[in-house]
């Protein structure tokens, strides 16, 4: 049974004429008459009693009927159903988040209402590799992502760079510095994430102490931010590194966090998106960028950090 038949089938039974049937329907009338009797040959029965004067419902016509109407209902109702979430859709950011982002995010979601305040915005948090996965496969509007240099099937926009900043115990030395040097850090154990979690951040880092002259003295790795600062805070004199936005955020009473002399090292977040034309949200995403880029430049002054 097609929703064409029953279309058809309402119009006649409504109007009890072919004729009329088929103005409404805004087809021919030989094509409401075929529609019918393929009906009837599927329901095997007759629903019309015909003369060449008059067009009457059977009894099989009239208890099918309310059926009918309530088929097309069911489809009316469908389609007004994927016509609202289309419109939710189209007036729904989703965004691919990556960690560490700290004020940075609040303060991009914030332009962001202020240029499309009906915008409703999904932010999605997951791996880099499905992020990336996600706005190709358009499951996601844009990523952020860092330490990306390229894609083969995505644009890349360059946004802003994450300083990076030093967290060491408080009761350090070193702490009662403004600022420190990677060549002061040389000696401590540094505890960082496997290069297979982090790649972008550990070549940064590593690369970082070669340039300065030295080779990092590897500590057990980054776990969660809990324990590792708990072990930087109570055990053995250690290093670690945080963005320096997520730093001014991150609660830690026994932990300092210290911006790096320079040329402190960071890593470059861009924006992943697919090469189509940009749809109106994410325009409104890409200005908001470009503005939150121009008002918040990078901050590492030693006053903001605990």
């Amino acid at each position: 049974m097609e929703l064409r038949q029953v279309l058809h089938f309402v119009g006649v039974a409504e109007e009890l004429h072919f004729g009329r049937a088929a103005e409404r329907l805004h087809v021919v009338q030989p094509t409401v008459s075929q529609q019918v009797r393929r009906l009837e040959r599927e329901l095997g029965l007759a629903l019309f009693d015909r003369t060449t004067r008059t067009v009457v419902l059977t009894s099989a016509g009239r208890t099918f009927l309310p059926y009918a109407r309530a088929l097309l209902r069911a489809e009316r109702a469908a389609v007004e159903a994927m016509a609202v979430l289309r419109t939710e859709q189209d007036s729904t950011l989703r965004l691919g988040t990556s960690v560490g982002l700290g004020t940075r995010l609040d303060a991009l979601l914030t332009a962001l209402a202020e240029r499309a305040p009906r915008l409703a915005v999904e932010l999605v948090s997951v791996d880099r590799a499905p992020r990336l996965q996600q706005v190709r496969a358009g499951e996601l509007d844009a990523a952020l992502v860092r330490g990306v240099d390229h894609s083969q099937d995505l644009e890349l926009l360059p946004l802003w760079r994450d300083a990076l900043v030093v967290a060491l115990p408080a009761h350090h030395p070193l702490a009662a510095q403004q600022e420190v040097a990677l060549t002061d850090l040389a000696a401590l154990p540094l505890r960082i994430a496997s290069r297979e979690a982090n790649p972008q951040l550990v070549d940064t880092v590593v690369g970082a102490c070669r340039t300065a002259g030295f080779e990092p003295v590897m500590g057990p790795a980054f776990t969660t931010d809990q324990d590792t600062l708990a072990a930087i805070a109570s055990g053995r004199p250690s290093w670690t590194v945080y963005y320096a936005a997520q730093a001014r955020l991150q609660p830690a009473p026994r932990v300092a966090f210290r911006p790096f002399t320079a040329p402190a090292p960071a890593v470059r977040t861009c924006l992943a998106v697919r090469p189509d034309p940009p749809s109106h949200r994410l325009t409104a995403l890409l200005d908001a960028c470009v503005e939150l880029e121009r008002t918040e430049p990078e901050r590492t002054e030693p006053s903001e950090y605990p």
